[in-house]
């Protein structure tokens, strides 16, 4: 088994750049709080997420998509919840909650759904930290390993740059 940390410092400077450039391109003034629009951002990508891998879907024999196309949306929820921690001026420390035994990964979807609300609802480290959590024990039932998820931040980062750059 795979066991590496995950860079979450770089990642968080990473993640700020690419809001301030988003913003800068966009002509969003620096007041504008953007919060809400970026919690609904993620909850619209966890439904991308869970639609792709087709957890809860028990009426259909149709397999998951390729997991390069689950960890590319896996990561866009990265994206958000870096994004959120930053627009609050919260931080994720990259101590995980080791005793997590939620196997079922439909559930796991629905606790990051709550998680993501509660924050909305009441933002405070401990919320954030809960959100960041429950996300990456989401990540490990999907079989991601801390370097699979930060190639795969480092490869989206730049998609996200170049589609700024062609109007996106």
């Amino acid at each position: 088994m795979r066991k590496s940390t995950m860079d979450w410092k770089k990642l968080f400077t990473m993640q700020k750049q690419l809001d301030h450039y988003i913003e800068e391109s966009n002509k969003i003034p620096a007041k504008q709080n953007l919060f809400e629009d970026k919690c609904l951002a993620l909850l619209v990508e966890l439904g991308e997420l869970a639609n792709e891998t087709r957890s809860f879907k028990f009426w259909s024999t149709k397999p998951p998509s390729a997991d390069e196309v689950i960890l590319e949306e896996y990561v866009d929820g990265v994206h958000f919840i870096l994004s959120l921690g930053i627009e609050k001026g919260f931080e994720y420390s990259g101590i995980e909650n080791g005793n997590k035994v939620e196997v079922d990964i439909t559930a796991q979807f629905n606790t990051v759904f709550t998680s993501c609300i509660r924050f909305n609802e009441e933002p405070s480290q401990i919320n954030y930290t809960t959100l960041f959590t429950d996300f990456l024990h989401l990540g490990k039932l999907l079989g991601y390993h801390a370097t699979d998820i930060q190639s795969a931040y480092y490869k989206k980062n730049k998609v996200n740059y170049d589609r700024q750059q062609e109007g996106y």
